[in-house]
C-alpha cells in the first residue's frame, strides 16, 4: 500500500441482471462513476450483499471491482465467512487479486468467545499480508467487539496490519474510548453510513465507509471537515443525517441506494438479491428524492429529476 488508508472510502453496490446473475458491465461503471466523484477508495462490504452470494461470486466481485479500479484508488474486500478456513480462503483471493487491503466481521451465525474472535483475527492476519479492517457489524453480531481484542490485535500486528470500523452504540463514546485505550495510534473508520460524521471526525476517525449512492456528498463533506469550513459541514450534513435516518437496516440501505443510483443513471434496474426484508414505499421514496435534491443543491450538483 503506498500510503495510509484514508478518507471516504464508500461501498459498493453489487448491481445484479434480470438472470439475478452480478452485472460486471454496470459494476465497472459503478466504480468509475464512484472515481469520478473523488473518493478515496472503494470498499466491498455487508451492503454489497455479500452475504447473499456464493463464494464464487464473492471472488467475482472482488476481482471485478479491483480490475475495475485498475490502481485508480486502493480497494478494501471484504473476507468475512461463517468459518475461519471460508474467512482465510476469501482473505487469500482478495489479496492475491491484488485488493490494497481486506474486511471482515467475525461469523454471525454463532456467538463467539473473546478467545475464539481473536483466534479468527489472527487467523486472517497470519495468512495474508494486507492491512485488515476489524469491523465489529454489531447490529448484524447482536453485541460489541470488545475494546480489549483491538488492543490486543494492535499490539500483536501493528497500526499498519490492523485498522478498524467499530459500529456498535453509542457511537461516538465508543470511538473515543478506543482511541484512548490505544493511545491515540488505532487507525479507525467511521462506519454509520456518515450519519455520525461530524462528531465520528472530531474524536479522530482517519475516514469513513459511506453507501454509495451520494458519493460527491460525504466527499464534500469530508473535505469541509478536514478544511475547517462550518459553513459547508451544517449545510450538507443535515440533509445527508436525515437521508441516513431513513435506513434503519441493512436491507433498507440497499434498497434507498440501489433507487438512488438508478436515479442517476449508474444502475439500470434496482435488482436486490433476495429474499430480503425490505421495500420502501412510495411515500418514503418521495421523501429520500426531496433530502437527495436538499443535498445536491448544498453540495451544487446536478442530479436527474426524480421519476
Amino acid at each position: 500500500m503506498s500510503g495510509p488508508l484514508g478518507g471516504v472510502l464508500p461501498v459498493v453496490s453489487t448491481p445484479f441482471d434480470a438472470r439475478d446473475q452480478i452485472d460486471a458491465d454496470v459494476l465497472a461503471r459503478e466504480v468509475d462513476w464512484l472515481i469520478s466523484h473523488g473518493v478515496d477508495g472503494l470498499t466491498i462490504g455487508m451492503v454489497s450483499e455479500v452475504l447473499r452470494l456464493s463464494a464464487a461470486e464473492r471472488r467475482q466481485l472482488t476481482t471485478t471491482v479491483v480490475s475495475a479500479a485498475a490502481g485508480r484508488v486502493p480497494v478494501v474486500a471484504s473476507v468475512g465467512a461463517e468459518s475461519t478456513p471460508a474467512t482465510v480462503a476469501l482473505a487469500e483471493h482478495a489479496q492475491g487479486s491484488g485488493a490494497t487491503a481486506l474486511m471482515a466481521i467475525p461469523p454471525v451465525g454463532v456467538t463467539l468467545s473473546d478467545a475464539e474472535t481473536l483466534g479468527f483475527y489472527r487467523a486472517v492476519l497470519d495468512h495474508t499480508e494486507v492491512p485488515l479492517v476489524v469491523q465489529d457489524a454489531s447490529g448484524y453480531l447482536g453485541h460489541p467487539l470488545p475494546l480489549s481484542l483491538y488492543a490486543d490485535l494492535l499490539a500483536g500486528y501493528g497500526p499498519q496490519r490492523v485498522l478498524f470500523k467499530p459500529e456498535a452504540v453509542p457511537i461516538g463514546p465508543r470511538l473515543s474510548a478506543l482511541r484512548d485505550a490505544t493511545g491515540g495510534v488505532a487507525a479507525v473508520f467511521e462506519g454509520t453510513g456518515g450519519i455520525a460524521l461530524v462528531d465520528s471526525h472530531r474524536r479522530g476517525v482517519v475516514g469513513t465507509m459511506p453507501g454509495p449512492e451520494v458519493p460527491w456528498a460525504v466527499v464534500t463533506l469530508w473535505r469541509a471537515l478536514q478544511s475547517g469550513d462550518l459553513e459547508l459541514t451544517q449545510a450538507v450534513h443535515g440533509p445527508l443525517a436525515a437521508l441516513i435516518s431513513l435506513q434503519s437496516s441493512l436491507d433498507a440501505f440497499i434498497a434507498v441506494e440501489k433507487h438512488l443510483l438508478v436515479r442517476q443513471q449508474v444502475f439500470a434496474a434496482d435488482h436486490r438479491r433476495h429474499p430480503h426484508g425490505y421495500d420502501p414505499d412510495p411515500e418514503t421514496l418521495v421523501e429520500v428524492d426531496r433530502l437527495v435534491d436538499v443535498l445536491a443543491a448544498a453540495c451544487r450538483i446536478r442530479l436527474p429529476p426524480a421519476r
